[in-house]
């Protein structure tokens, strides 16, 4: 049977192959990200995760290396990670009462070659007032998380509709990434 690692050290997606029942090991990516500033939000995340897995596989040849990445897209704006609370309450106040998209792109690197998607999720947010923004940062949450938010967690009070995957959203399209990987001959 193909050995799966898992490119990310983000619990969240340990959590959710986890309890698909899904053998993996984690070997976490070192790279320094790279954005090309030319491309469209699709793009980029497809090439984060690509640049990820890419960058693993060299260690693991004969497996099946996922490598993940999400970002949040208001307009045609990447919200990544706050550096700080500023940057987070502003990310916070643009999503406040509108919809934004969840991107998170996946890429497989079997023996060399490289299979790649995205899944596009679309997340309303409630109006927020300025003490909620306020008291969200205060739990420290928004810190690693795009768009300053994490829906499995703290944030998702402030979700009124999703429409799409919601495992897309917390970092891991499972139910699409299971098939993908069925078309490699992984057999979970």
């Amino acid at each position: 049977m193909q050995h799966l690692i898992l490119a990310s050290s983000s619990p969240r997606r340990k959590e959710l192959l986890t309890n698909l029942g899904i053998t993996f090991d984690v070997s976490a990516s070192t790279i320094e990200e790279i954005i090309n500033p030319s491309h469209t939000p699709e793009e980029v995340v497809v090439s984060l995760a690509s640049q990820k897995a890419r960058d693993v596989a060299k260690q693991y040849p004969n497996s099946i290396v996922v490598g993940a990445d999400t970002i949040v897209v208001k307009n045609t704006n990447i919200l990544g990670k706050p550096k700080d609370e500023e940057e987070a309450f502003k990310m916070l106040s643009m999503l406040s009462g509108t919809t934004h998209h969840v991107l998170t792109g996946v890429a497989l690197v079997k023996a060399g070659s490289v299979h790649s998607f995205y899944v596009d999720t679309e997340v309303t947010f409630w109006p927020l007032s300025k003490e909620d923004i306020k008291q969200y940062i205060q739990s420290k949450e928004p810190f690693d998380k795009a768009g300053s938010y994490g829906i499995q967690g703290l944030g998702a009070a402030f979700v009124k509709e999703i429409k799409g995957d919601y495992f897309s959203v917390v970092g891991l399209p499972v139910s699409t990434l299971i098939r993908e990987l069925k078309k490699l001959g992984f057999k979970p």
